[in-house]
């Protein structure tokens, strides 16, 4: 048994739930998400809810039936108010901007690195701080993924591009760690 897939999701009255055609939608004030039904499992709307059960018994069904009702629960909180990622940029003449539709990073290569921003996504850059929202809780985790892997943050100094809780842990240089030897 699904933990997570027995759990009811209250619908509330902000938010338009409807089926269509293997697809679950959600309308509310960001707009519509869509949610593809996973093989193997049943979905109803009673009373405010949306209850999820399985047809078969089989392991594959109850992976499903965890993911299904765990995916829609994002698309409900998407379409209320838009999740957010913040990324942030260290070192030495590193610097982001926006132009259009695109993002500019300038992180250390010898040329800017353009960044195309995905539709759906919205990017602010505030001094050294590049925040990612949508209502597409993927969509928002992949674009940040694809920000930080152009210049992965590295231990030695601590720069690059790293989430804004992220903590990297710091290596000795070479000085440090032949100077501790030397005694």
């Amino acid at each position: 048994m699904s933990k997570i897939g027995k759990k009811p999701i209250f619908i509330p009255e902000e938010v338009k739930v409807r089926l269509e055609e293997g697809f679950l939608v959600f309308a509310g004030k960001n707009g519509e998400l869509k949610v593809k039904f996973l093989a193997d499992v049943e979905v109803k709307i009673e009373n405010n809810n949306i209850i999820f059960s399985i047809k078969k018994h089989t392991r594959q069904a109850k992976s499903n039936w965890g993911t299904i009702r765990a995916l829609s629960n994002n698309a409900l909180k998407g379409s209320m108010e838009d999740f957010v990622k913040a990324l942030k940029i260290e070192g030495v003449g590193c610097r982001a901007n926006i132009e259009g539709e695109k993002l500019i990073l300038n992180v250390g290569y010898s040329h800017p690195v353009e960044f195309l921003i995905p539709m759906g996504i919205k990017i602010s850059v505030e001094k050294n701080i590049v925040k990612i929202t949508g209502p597409d809780k993927f969509l928002v985790g992949e674009t940040a993924a694809r920000i930080r892997r152009i210049r992965k943050p590295e231990p030695y100094k601590g720069t690059g591009i790293m989430y804004v809780d992220e903590i990297i842990k710091r290596k000795a240089g070479k000085k440090l760690a032949a100077a501790t030897n030397n005694k």
